[in-house]
């Protein structure tokens, strides 16, 4: 079935899956799945364990996989983030479709996940397709707008190849940096996790598996949410393991 979407939007069943009364419920099934996975326990069937046990529905386990991480992670990722800030002029690397996306549905009224590790994570889907939305524009806007502004403006973006339409992007995103004097450079690429994985220069991403292996990360989808989009939905599954409910906040916007 081709992909009609207009919007990054959120699910139909979001409303009631990240309303206010199932927060509690979900920051205490990622605190759980933090401790499994903080224990060697294998993510799959921590997963499942605690979706059971907490009667957690499909979406919530993903929002759950998705904000969770152990101990050790986390802390290795927090030694590996930079601030815009500090840059001092270094190319970012861009991890392309992670950062739209996140952008698009913060823009778009979607749910945003504040993950244990200080990422802000969609819950969007692509399905090896990208398709332009209502909120691509304006997203690319923010974000090289926001990158000006910190005076980080020489990025090097990186697109999966695989992904169909990937070539429109790239073009769109181009031209926009050009129009703009946005030092931009967009490179189509077979593996792009492997090749930022890789890369000495800071990476812009909040894909985990990237954040385990990467020299340095920037948490700009977060930092940019927090700063332009106000009225974002975040849901704060930022908790670690013996974090009460009372020191953990939700918000959405009315």
């Amino acid at each position: 079935m081709p992909d009609r979407r207009t919007h990054r939007g959120p699910h139909p069943e979001d409303e009631e899956l990240f309303a206010t009364g199932a927060i509690p419920r979900l920051q205490e099934a990622t605190r759980d799945l933090c401790w499994l996975l903080s224990r060697g326990y294998a993510a799959v069937s921590a997963l499942k364990l605690v979706g059971d046990r907490h009667a957690l529905r499909q979406r919530q386990r993903i929002a759950v996989a998705r904000s969770a991480c152990s101990d050790t992670e986390s802390a290795r990722r927090a030694g590996r983030r930079l601030d815009l800030a500090g840059l001092n002029g270094r190319k970012l690397l861009v991890d392309g479709y992670n950062l739209l996306t996140t952008i698009e549905a913060a823009l778009a009224g979607g749910v945003i996940l504040a993950a244990r590790d200080g990422s802000y994570r969609d819950m969007a889907s692509m399905h090896g397709s990208w398709r332009r939305v209502a909120e691509t524009g304006p997203a690319i806007d923010l974000i090289g707008g926001f990158l000006k502004m910190a005076d980080a403006p020489d990025c090097h973006w990186y697109l999966d190849r695989p992904v169909s339409n990937s070539g429109r992007l790239r073009k769109l995103l181009a031209d926009r940096a050009a129009s703009e004097g946005w030092h931009w450079s967009v490179e189509l690429a077979d593996d792009p996790d492997r090749v930022l994985a890789a890369a000495q220069e800071p990476i812009a991403t909040a894909d985990s598996a990237i954040l385990d292996r990467c020299t340095s990360w920037v948490n700009l989808a977060a930092e940019l949410i927090r700063a332009r989009i106000p009225d974002a939905w975040i849901v704060e599954l930022t908790c670690s393991p013996g974090m009460t409910n009372d020191e953990i906040r939700m918000t959405k916007p009315e």
